[in-house]
């Protein structure tokens, strides 16, 4: 632990990037203020700043192992409150074209279902009990300031639960608000150069309902339908939750829209390649409305390449990479990336060499999800600048799956690196990599 060198930092968002990232810095810093637009419920309930909470959210295995260093203990509340315990390639039943299902393993090591609500309250509750750590609800910060000399960050401005405006000085100020719009104002404001972005332009739409989870009198807890792509993007996610409950998400990206009425939602999961889900749910009752949710794009900042960024100043999560959602890697990315910043914290790093730091330690927390997002210009309506190796890449990918169904300890690692456990370049080994391309 920290002898509280630094005084005061502030996160704006009390999401999981938020939440996360204000754990770490607690370890470091005398005081932590958390500031949210929003109410926090005091139990598991979707509120209007997370409008994708009420869909399919995976907690991948990279996730779950950084939020149990942030949170020591983590698995034993989650296991507490609800959560369903998985058991990696065993309990979640994977069908992909050529494949359906995937070969059944047990690949050793588990992670855990839940509704977002649920494992935000979880986080929450273990935020609430750090001495050290406050939190402003119904409030909403307007404008980050700098310093005279636009070299560092002292405070934020924002409006209270009452009405008032407040400046709060910071040491250190994080912004997890999912939109990054206040740390790109202030960059404005200075005359500073903004990030570049790369967009991956996937049109994603999807629909998602929660039903009561019915003895199925099958060997799997929960089932993921892949698309058959490039000729059809819909997809499913059938995952256990809570209270006896099954939360199903369905999609389909570039205009292939699931409907929001109970009758075209069930023509659609009827629809999919595999009667799998249909048959698993039809006579469910339905135990919530149907939510619908549409992300244009993926988007990556590149704040790493920037020469100039005023000191004590972060941003987190979504600020940083938004992900495809139907890939479930946003929230785990987040939890690694707070690892991270403890980390440098605990080395001491300056205020005035942290972002650097940081932005550049991310990189390769970045590089494995976003290799994923990238496959989504296997659709030709995708948008944004296709790499030159797109179609080897996809190549690859395939041979790299049908070896994986052959040989248990292949698949063991493409789990692996999709649940953030293994970089991407794991996949590439050289002994490996001569495996795939000759079944190419």
């Amino acid at each position: 632990m920290s002898d509280f060198k630094r005084n005061h930092a502030v996160v704006i968002g009390a999401g999981m990037a938020g939440l996360t990232a204000a754990q770490a810095i607690s370890r470091h810093f005398r005081k932590v203020t958390v500031i949210e637009r929003d109410v926090l419920p005091a139990e598991p309930a979707p509120r209007g700043g997370t409008p994708q909470a009420q869909h399919a959210h995976m907690l991948l295995a990279g996730g779950l192992r950084a939020l149990q260093t942030l949170f020591p203990g983590f698995e034993k509340d989650l296991a507490e409150a609800g959560a369903v315990k998985i058991r990696a390639g065993k309990d979640l039943r994977f069908e992909r074209p050529g494949f359906d299902p995937f070969p059944v393993r047990d690949l050793g090591f588990d992670i855990f279902s839940m509704s977002r609500p649920l494992l935000e309250a979880v986080t929450r509750r273990r935020i609430q009990k750090a001495p050290n750590i406050g939190i402003c609800v119904r409030s909403r910060v307007t404008r980050l300031i700098a310093s005279l000399d636009a070299t560092r960050i002292e405070a934020v401005c924002y409006d209270s639960e009452d009405g008032r405006a407040v400046t709060l000085d910071a040491d250190l100020v994080v912004e997890a608000s999912g939109r990054g719009g206040l740390t790109l104002q202030l960059l404005e404001e200075l005359s500073l150069q903004k990030p570049e972005e790369t967009e991956i332009g996937i049109d994603q739409a999807y629909a998602s309902t929660i039903v009561e989870r019915l003895d199925h009198n099958a060997d799997w807890l929960g089932n993921i339908i892949l698309p058959s792509a490039p000729a059809s993007s819909r997809g499913a996610f059938l995952f256990p939750i809570e209270k006896q409950r099954w939360l199903l998400s369905i999609g389909g990206n570039h205009g292939d829209r699931p409907p929001g009425d109970r009758a075209g939602f069930m023509d659609f999961v009827r629809s999919l390649r595999t009667p799998t889900i249909y048959d698993a749910v039809r006579d469910a009752r339905p135990l919530t409305d149907i939510v619908r949710y549409q992300l244009p794009c993926s988007t990556r900042r590149h704040f790493e390449r920037l020469e100039s960024f005023p000191a004590g100043l972060l941003a987190t999560g979504d600020a940083l990479c938004r992900f495809n959602p139907v890939f479930g890697q946003g929230m785990s990315v987040a939890a690694q990336e707070a690892v991270i910043l403890d980390r440098l914290l605990a080395e001491d790093a300056p205020m005035e060499r942290l972002a650097r730091d940081f932005f550049a330690a991310i990189q390769d927390t970045i590089a494995t999800p976003w290799g994923v997002a990238v496959n989504d210009f296997v659709y030709p309506a995708t948008r944004g600048v296709r790499p030159a190796d797109l179609a080897q890449r996809l190549q690859y990918g395939m041979a790299l799956t049908k070896l994986a169904a052959q040989d248990p300890e292949v698949h063991r690692l493409t789990v692996e690196v999709s649940q953030l456990l293994k970089p991407q370049a794991a996949l590439r080994e050289p002994a490996l990599a001569a495996r795939v391309m000759s079944l190419i």
